[in-house]
């Protein structure tokens, strides 16, 4: 069963990240991705690793905290969060359109590929 996903727009991520508040930032792209562009304070836990991380989660992230999910266009990181949502994270939001989008609008100086 699919729930709706809170998202947050890429405007709404650059204000947050300038505020520096008590949040948790989780990019699931690649580490080849990551090269090539990517965001300061965010905490990369590739998807494709997910055995590799997820016995763990608990000590890796704060259950408590409001997490913000990225990756290239927001598909993995949806499925992320949706992932989060099984493992008791209740204030975790999709980063729409991803560090794609957040280039576009945002910043341009954040590379694209």
């Amino acid at each position: 069963m699919f729930t709706s996903l809170p998202e947050i727009t890429v405007e709404e991520l650059a204000t947050l990240l300038a505020a520096k508040g008590d949040l948790q930032f989780v990019d699931v792209r690649e580490p080849q991705e990551l090269e090539l562009a990517q965001l300061e304070g965010f905490v990369n836990l590739p998807l494709s690793q997910h055995g590799e991380w997820s016995t763990d989660i608990h000590s890796r992230l704060d259950v408590t905290k409001e997490t913000l999910v990225l990756c290239h266009h927001g598909m993995r990181s949806a499925q992320m969060c949706q992932w989060l949502m099984t493992q008791g994270f209740e204030n975790v939001k999709n980063v729409t359109g991803g560090i794609d989008a957040y280039s576009c609008v945002v910043d341009a100086a954040v590379p694209r590929y």
